[in-house]
């Protein structure tokens, strides 16, 4: 009976990793990782880190790490955008790794930008066997040591965005629904489905210039499960440095505090997420972001009077 209680968490756990990637509360910020096609946009130069602790207060909880740069190739046409991300999440005894590179083509259209991008992407799938703790460690059902498995990703993506007003988008990641089989007897397999994106953003101005309303929107499903999340962040722009606070809602799931602040380049932001059902409100997400972004055309006129659309 133990036995079978086991292998049937095992499973569930499995099942619960293959359905969707991490949802970070700052998506409008990390916009490049749910859509390559958001890769060198602006001219500008963005690295981004974002660390999430997931259910804080219960043992193994997940924990995901992501650290990205993206930049426009001038040598080439700054039409051409390229970067690269790394991802490492983990819960329990399961983690995940990926590593790709990416590259989105720029169109200027209709007094806006159309983009097309995509992603190519290295993914490791890895067990930690050796903290498991069963009664009959000889059962072969359980794996005893750190197995891992690799298999090759592809991710892609399409965007518009209309000055500094709105934008929309649409991605699709694990296009290939690759099976990643772990353990040196591939006895282990986990499967990742297709996940589709649709994201959005517009930006409500005030007559005071100084404040604006930015509200933001991603919905996700991997035709099984699906989750959205509706955002409003209300943002205070001075002349050196921007303050903004707001809400997210997503249904049936959660409520997101969000705060940050942009001081030269640099953007900080914090968000807590306060699950609606089956978990307490003090066990909770945390989940810090720290980006920075700077011109990198030294010879483009008027540079620093830049904005770019990512703030969306």
């Amino acid at each position: 009976m133990k036995r079978l209680l086991w292998l049937g968490l095992l499973l569930m756990t499995l099942e619960a990793r293959a359905q969707f990637d991490v949802s970070f509360a700052n998506y409008w910020s990390l916009q490049s990782f749910y859509n390559p096609a958001a890769t060198g946009l602006d001219g500008m130069l963005n690295v981004q880190g974002a660390y999430s602790m997931q259910m804080v207060g219960f043992e193994d909880a997940p924990a995901t790490m992501y650290v990205g740069a993206d930049l426009p190739v001038f040598f080439l046409s700054p039409r051409h955008g390229m970067g690269v991300c790394f991802l490492n999440d983990k819960a329990g005894l399961f983690s995940t790794t990926k590593i790709a590179l990416q590259y989105a083509y720029h169109l200027p259209l209709l007094k806006g930008n159309l983009s097309f991008g995509g992603r190519a992407a290295m993914l490791s799938e890895g067990f930690d066997g050796t903290e498991m703790k069963v009664r009959d460690s000889s059962d072969p059902v359980f794996a005893t040591s750190q197995v891992k498995g690799n298999s090759f990703d592809l991710d892609v993506g399409l965007r518009y965005s209309y000055k500094n007003v709105w934008y929309v988008g649409a991605s699709a990641m694990h296009c290939l629904g690759p099976d990643v089989t772990i353990g040196d007897d591939k006895n282990y397999e986990v499967k990742l489905d297709p996940t589709l994106y649709l994201t959005g953003g517009y930006r409500v101005g005030f007559r005071e210039p100084r404040y604006c309303l930015y509200t933001s929107a991603k919905v996700q499903s991997d035709m099984h499960d699906w989750r959205a999340d509706v955002t409003g962040r209300l943002t205070y722009e001075g002349s050196r440095h921007k303050l903004y606070g707001g809400l997210s809602y997503a249904p049936t799931r959660s409520v997101t505090v969000l705060l940050g602040m942009d001081f030269h380049g640099i953007n900080l932001g914090y968000a807590y997420e306060i699950y609606t059902r089956g978990i307490g409100a003090i066990n909770g997400t945390h989940e810090l972001v720290l980006g920075y972004q700077t011109d990198l055309n030294l010879f483009k006129k008027g540079k620093n009077m830049h904005k770019s659309v990512r703030i969306l």
